[in-house]
């Protein structure tokens, strides 16, 4: 993505430059129509439609028989007790709701606030050579199961009061990705009349993280503060991500191959996180800990634990730290919800509505289902 360090102060573009010496080189990213190409609904006009029309619903009828289904039993792992619904964020899987409907239904509806700052992972930045940025889009709305749904003038708001080097508005980029559109769905069937502000976020070290993070914060702060918001009650803060990718194609294998010792393992890593550094008050030390779980601080597009939000999660959990602060308001309070993976219950019975799998799921190929719900005191 051209131009992140234009009209910055010499000083600010250096540290991107010395940022960007950590990222991949730079390539020719996929052009609009090439991306559209492989979307299951393609985007037209000023309406963006919707990459995995396999793993997720598509149709009215099938979001409402997923919304049904993911009550019935087994119940995924408790991990403690929920707030009541109005919280101020969440983190939530974007995985196939077969797999991760049960996940999707104890989380999101504790979202009830109108606005939606959805913070979403950018899995093909390598692809598009972005890196060190916020990257939104330029649509009016998203096409949804139930309708579309609207981009907040919010986003416009945000964009007027950011630093022109801390972000890119790339249609491409965002109809590559899945991560927003599995989640804007629920919301969408939840509150009909949602609306939102779709931002992925790709590699990027921890330092520019902060800045980036600081300055979204404080500018929506101003904005809440401008039309007298508050949040959980108006605007909330989503994110999405997976734990844990475990198997050879992964590339994440350090308990062995697969099977049912090396599973036990990573989901309790997994759980250590959700019940570790993601809970309780937010803190820069504790998000920065999550973060150098997952990442090689010294060379950030390096894992070291596969959970995909890796820069998602640190990006949007200080986003909200940030606006609470310029808000007055105590630290945000993790609550860690539930736990899940793509083995640990059995699948939702979809595949007979025209949705299904979009990858093997066993005890040598699964992925986590992090849980988190945030709150914030007056």
């Amino acid at each position: 993505m051209p131009g992140i360090v234009v009209g910055l102060s010499p000083l600010i573009a250096l540290t991107i430059l010395a940022q960007a010496a950590l990222q991949p080189p730079a390539t020719t990213p996929p052009t609009l129509a090439e991306v559209r190409a492989t979307m299951g609904i393609p985007s037209a006009g000023d309406v963006r439609g919707q990459q995995d029309a396999v793993g997720f619903a598509s149709k009215p009828e099938q979001m409402a028989k997923v919304w049904e289904l993911s009550a019935t039993p087994p119940a995924p792992e408790r991990l403690g007790e929920a707030p009541p619904p109005g919280v101020a964020g969440v983190i939530c899987p974007h995985d196939d709701y077969l797999f991760a409907g049960r996940v999707y239904r104890q989380t999101l509806p504790l979202v009830t606030a109108k606005t939606v700052v959805l913070v979403g992972v950018f899995h093909k930045y390598r692809k598009f050579g972005a890196h060190d940025t916020l990257v939104f889009d330029s649509y009016r709305a998203w096409h949804t199961p139930d309708g579309e749904a609207p981009v907040a003038a919010l986003r416009g708001e945000l964009l007027a009061r950011l630093p022109h080097g801390d972000f890119v508005q790339d249609n491409a980029a965002h109809d590559s990705e899945h991560s927003l559109e599995a989640l804007l769905f629920w919301l969408k069937h939840v509150r009909p009349d949602v609306q939102f502000v779709p931002v992925i976020v790709p590699a990027m070290g921890f330092d520019r993280m902060q800045t980036l993070a600081g300055d979204l914060g404080v500018a929506l702060a101003e904005a809440m503060k401008a039309h007298g918001w508050k949040l959980g009650r108006d605007v909330a803060v989503v994110i999405s991500s997976d734990a844990v990718h475990y198997g050879d194609d992964f590339g994440y294998v350090p308990f062995g191959q697969g099977g049912v010792d090396a599973y036990v393992k990573a989901c309790a890593q997994d759980r250590a996180l959700l019940t570790g550094p993601l809970a309780g008050p937010l803190t820069t030390a504790k998000v920065e800990q999550f973060y150098t779980t997952c990442v090689n601080p010294q060379q950030p597009s390096e894992y070291r634990l596969t959970w995909c939000g890796r820069f998602a999660i640190p990006l949007g959990l200080m986003v909200l730290e940030r606006a609470t602060a310029a808000l007055g308001l105590p630290a945000p309070v993790g609550h860690p919800l539930v736990y899940g993976t793509s083995i640990g219950g059995p699948e939702l019975p979809v595949k007979t509505i025209g949705m299904g799998a979009t990858a093997p799921a066993n005890l040598y190929h699964f992925v986590g289902y992090p849980s988190e719900a945030y709150t914030v005191g007056e």
